[in-house]
């Protein structure tokens, strides 16, 4: 039996209420779950391998169409190809593909628009848990991107990074042909003041660094940056002047400033959601983070969403057009038992063996937390607060969040984030609306992808099933197209066999 005395919390990247297990690795093992399945590294292939249709021309007939605009499906539908471009849509009884297009028919099956993940990141929790406070992450730059890609992500921003050149050069040889993954919209590394959550973290000693930090990687290539949760105000206040001037965004997980103050001095985006805005804390105090659990503990017990604070900082979010980015798969990981166990066959077989073991000793020791009641609460409070902020005119995108104490993996997560979407009560197309269009509209791109429109870059995903009646069907993806290529998403899958948390 542990010794639960020992047992702490991590709000290292991102859930204050994400647990840190000291002794973790001294439990017995958990047996199998799925003991047909085997864990084995695969040889890497080159791109080109694992696409299936290559095009030029391919018709997707008979298939039930979400668009990305947010409007009801539509059924039996024909998608053609061109290249790279979405050259026709509609009614397959419309539009009839000429003799030299390869046509696909896709009875029964759900047609989306290549989707969008706003907070995914190339690292993972490195397996064996945290010593002290050092916070250790691998770098997942071999099956990070292909897993992405086997899921629907088209087009990534890494919200983050701890290794930017890895990142860059991910992205270069992904545009190349090299590597097969999402379009990268590379984050800078985090700007974060001390006491800085993860050791490779360079601390800020004021603005004029936070300034220079932002001019380097903005010249060494980064399209986006991001805030972290110790930030001064000077700091960040700097850091979104220094990124605007460059034409960049910048989001932010923040905790020293809370969301009004942040949307007042011209942040783009705020990750998480409410859950990590410490500014309805009764001893916050300016500039300072302040403690994590209790400021969750306090929201949990007492924090309604129709307290007029809460609906002047969404007013004022709205207002100052500062998107949100949903990330509901995180914070459902603090409660017992989700997500369902039976939901992580596909993540057990995409992950090395010690980064599973690591995970399922974390979850063992997660069942006997006695807060579970407040995670709850928590993240049902954050899907309300979503919901209001969407009807009240807000951006909300989304994204997975591959970090935590494991389970949440580069594209899996993405899959639950969507399920999750649709518990919190939007429909199915507004989900899909939510991880495609918003996305693109946030980035500048909605005129080249984040629909299926006439026109537009022929980034497609394809899911073996209902998803309009199933939302688990987005857990069936067979074909991904990325500017016309036809990706094959089980050879995807199994070229990263057994390497997640490794590499």
């Amino acid at each position: 039996m542990p010794n639960y005395k020992n047992l702490r919390v991590l709000s290292l990247s991102a859930l204050f209420f994400s647990t840190r297990l000291i002794l973790a690795q001294f439990q017995s093992p958990s047996p199998p779950l799925f003991p047909d399945s085997t864990n084995q590294i695969n040889v890497p292939v080159h791109a080109d391998a694992m696409v299936r249709e290559h095009g030029p021309k391919i018709a997707l007939e008979h298939v039930t169409l979400f668009d990305g605009s947010g409007a009801p499906p539509k059924h039996d539908q024909t998608i053609i190809i061109d290249h790279d471009k979405i050259v026709a849509v509609g009614s397959s009884k419309e539009v009839i593909p000429s003799w030299d297009t390869k046509v696909l028919d896709e009875t029964g099956k759900t047609l989306l628009p290549g989707l969008i993940g706003m907070h995914e990141h190339l690292f993972y929790p490195t397996a064996g848990g945290f010593r002290g406070q050092v916070g250790m992450y691998s770098e997942l730059g071999n099956s990070g991107p292909m897993l992405y890609l086997a899921v629907g992500i088209t087009t990534a921003r890494t919200a983050g990074s701890i290794n930017p050149y890895l990142d860059l050069n991910l992205r270069k040889a992904i545009e190349s042909g090299r590597e097969a993954g999402p379009d990268l919209d590379v984050t800078g590394p985090y700007l974060e003041g001390p006491p800085a959550l993860q050791i490779p973290v360079h601390e800020l000693d004021g603005p004029e660094d936070a300034r220079r930090t932002v001019d380097y990687w903005h010249g060494e290539g980064a399209t986006s940056f991001k805030a972290y949760m110790h930030i001064t105000p000077a700091e960040l206040k700097t850091s979104i002047d220094a990124a605007h001037q460059f034409g960049a965004k910048i989001t932010g997980h923040l905790c020293s400033v809370g969301f009004t103050e942040a949307a007042e001095m011209g942040i783009d985006n705020l990750e998480h959601g409410i859950i990590v805005d410490t500014e309805f804390y009764s001893k916050k105090q300016p500039g300072i983070c302040p403690n994590a659990i209790a400021s969750a503990n306090e929201m949990g017990q007492s924090l309604q969403m129709q307290d007029p604070r809460v609906q002047k900082m969404i007013h004022t979010l709205v207002e100052h057009h500062v998107a949100l980015t949903s990330t509901l798969d995180i914070f459902e990981m603090s409660e017992s038992g989700e997500p369902p166990i039976e939901t992580l066959k596909t993540s057990h077989d995409a992950m090395a063996a010690a980064s599973w073991d690591s995970y399922m000793r974390n979850r063992d020791v997660l069942a006997h937390r006695t807060d579970n009641p407040v995670t709850a609460r928590l993240l049902h409070k954050e899907m309300e607060f979503e919901r209001d902020f969407v009807r009240q005119g807000g951006l909300l995108m989304a994204g997975c969040d591959p970090t935590g104490f494991g389970g949440i993996l580069p594209g899996f997560g993405d899959q639950r984030e969507m399920e999750l979407l649709i518990q919190a009560g939007f429909s199915s197309a507004e989900a899909v609306e939510i991880y495609t269009s918003n996305a693109a509209n946030f980035l500048g791109r909605q005129y080249t992808i984040g629909k299926v429109v006439t026109g537009m870059q022929a980034d497609l995903l394809l899911l073996d099933g209902d998803f309009e009646h199933d939302s688990s069907v987005i857990r069936k993806p067979e074909l991904v197209f990325k500017k016309g290529l036809g990706y094959d998403s089980n050879l995807l899958f199994a070229a990263v066999r057994g390497e997640a948390g490794l590499r």
